[in-house]
């Protein structure tokens, strides 16, 4: 798969570029890879451990350079053993360090999950507080590079099912960096999910359009240095009044580019981390427009998407004008040649804009 996302993504090494006005423009990798670096530099205690993180810098080069800056002992290879990653780094976050494990891709991370539901997190609860699971599980998903059925999964519902975990899943470099770094900072156990799809730009959902590059995009503007984004804080991309639209990851560029190209004041709302969630602020925004869609690449049963309609029915249920509305993959494995018509497009979502606008 490297020769495939050598390709695909076309990962740099260097840490971005500088625009007419001064300001770092990164891709996400980048921004993820800075994120490692200040990490690393600032704390002696984080580890950086998996399947070619070291030497090779990463499948799609997130750790490029660092072993080479940092040395083995804090950047290093593992065995191909998911169940010993996550286990290792479950005794290395218990015995003190903050271990940044990560999973090559989503799909490879289900031989981990005893690991990570059975000891990471209750690791807090069972020893009442004496011992905690700082562990930050990166790892890319969704689809973007035909992978198939074992590299473009989305298993984010999963893991928000687990009293102990938290789930954050970036939709911009400069979201990217901020949350890594919140997330390593946190005393509990995260899953990091990041959007292989728009590793190197925001993208719109058309086949036939090419990826859109992060260089002139307004959140690719990624400072130097340290910064944190709180988990748990949900960012407004666009205002509206028509709709509230949910999404995060990938799906937040796609919905995005439909409503503009349709012309709906739809309300985008990025969740940025599906637990802890941002409750507040979706409640606030489906008062407000009256309507509410749900959009993610996950399969549609038991998806997160359900959770959150779950959600808005209960406490919206007097404000809502109209049915709420998902759009998602499809309950079927992922394909590998039909990549493109399981992946909620530009068609489903802007069919169910207009459903709701009927409604």
């Amino acid at each position: 798969m490297s020769d495939v996302a050598d390709k695909q993504q076309g990962a740099k090494s260097r840490k971005g570029t500088k625009d007419a006005d001064g300001d770092r423009r990164l891709n996400m990798i980048e921004a993820i890879n800075d994120a490692l670096d200040i990490m690393l530099e600032r704390d002696p205690d984080v580890i950086i451990m998996g399947e070619d993180v070291g030497y090779f810098g990463g499948v799609f080069r997130a750790t490029a350079h660092l072993q080479e800056k940092h040395g083995k002992t804090r950047v290093f290879d593992t065995p191909i053993s998911e169940c010993g990653i996550i286990g290792v780094a479950v005794g290395m976050g218990a015995y003190g360090l903050r271990p940044v494990p990560e999973i090559q891709f989503a799909d490879y991370i289900y031989p981990g999950l005893d690991q990570l539901i059975s000891e990471a997190a209750r690791l807090r609860y069972r020893s009442a507080a004496e011992y905690i699971a700082p562990l930050t599980v990166r790892s890319p998903f969704g689809g973007g590079i035909f992978g198939g059925q074992t590299h473009s999964q989305s298993p984010e519902s999963i893991f928000t099912h687990v009293a102990g975990l938290k789930t954050v899943i970036p939709s911009t470099p400069h979201d990217a960096k901020g949350l890594l770094i919140a997330a390593i900072e946190d005393n509990d156990p995260v899953i990091f999910f990041e959007p292989k799809r728009i590793y190197n730009g925001p993208f719109s959902g058309y086949y036939d359009r090419p990826v859109q590059s992060w260089a002139k995009h307004a959140d690719s503007v990624v400072p130097e240095g340290y910064y944190r984004i709180p988990l748990g804080k949900a960012r407004t991309v666009r205002e509206g009044t028509q709709m509230t639209v949910l999404a995060y990851g990938t799906m937040v560029h796609v919905a995005e580019a439909v409503a503009r190209e349709k012309n709906i004041d739809a309300e985008i709302l990025d969740l940025r981390t599906l637990v802890p969630l941002d409750i507040k602020a979706v409640e606030k925004s489906v008062e407000k427009t009256g309507k509410c869609m749900i959009v993610h690449e996950a399969t549609r049963t038991s998806g997160f998407g359900a959770e959150l309609s779950a959600l808005v029915q209960e406490r919206c249920f007097y404000h809502l004008e109209a049915p709420i509305e998902r759009v998602t993959g499809f309950d079927t494995p992922y394909p590998h040649s039909l990549e493109w018509a399981y992946f909620p497009g530009p068609i489903r979502i802007g069919e169910a804009m207009d459903k709701l606008l009927e409604g």
